[in-house]
């Protein structure tokens, strides 16, 4: 089932819905406290009524650019959730992009890869710790490849299911140090927005929608 999901923006106004209730509570103390002064002041020495008329143009002031903030958060909230939907077009299409990293599952995992020059020297997978857990010689052919990788380790143990990241390390024929490109290939499943970033699953693997190089309709 294709979904989308977005993060709700409750929390997005709640800066100024709280400022604005601490504000509030704040105006009438001091309207309390004001009134009781003004009750009990001395006749032969009255209150400086410029002095508390500031006040309540200060408190006016303030509750005025609570007011703005919270009409500004609630556009960026709007503005957010619009940018969120309109990912809704990427579900069913096929996209391309940047993905060192896959999923292994079922003892299986691959990384598709593009080299300019053939070359040769070594890779490393490393798990979602950073440890290595399985490395190599290589040879590359020049152009677009896979690298398929069973899951085993260095140790010849089997692998858990779960993220993990290629490196490569290689020189073409004239030592020079070469580039291996990976990325993934797939119809997107589901968009989901919760983390504040948009986040595409296509099939197994996620990454975010700033690493696609590439949309098109479906082969």
């Amino acid at each position: 089932m294709t979904t989308i999901t977005s993060s709700t923006s409750a929390t997005t106004t709640g800066d100024a819905a709280n400022s604005s209730a601490s504000l509030i509570a704040d105006y009438e103390l001091f309207l309390s406290i004001l009134t009781t002064q003004i009750q009990n002041q001395d006749p032969l020495d009255p209150l400086d009524s410029a002095e508390y008329t500031n006040q309540l143009v200060q408190y006016s002031n303030v509750e005025q650019a609570i007011k703005q903030n919270q009409n500004l958060e609630d556009i960026i909230a709007t503005l957010q959730s619009n940018q969120s939907m309109s990912y809704v077009s990427y579900i069913g299409n096929e996209v391309t992009a940047d993905a060192s990293t896959t999923t292994l599952t079922g003892s299986q995992a691959s990384w598709a890869y593009d080299v300019t020059e053939a070359a040769t020297g070594t890779f490393e997978i490393r798990n979602s710790s950073g440890a290595v857990v399985y490395s190599g010689d290589i040879e590359l052919d020049a152009g677009s490849g896979t690298f398929n990788w069973d899951g085993r380790t260095d140790s010849g143990q089997q692998a858990v299911d779960g993220l993990y990241t290629i490196a490569f390390d290689v020189k073409d024929s004239s030592s020079r140090p070469e580039t291996v490109r990976t990325q993934v290939t797939g119809v997107v499943d589901s968009v989901d927005w919760s983390s504040g970033e948009a986040v595409l699953k296509v099939g197994n693997q996620e990454f975010p929608i700033s690493a696609v190089t590439k949309v098109s309709s479906p082969s």
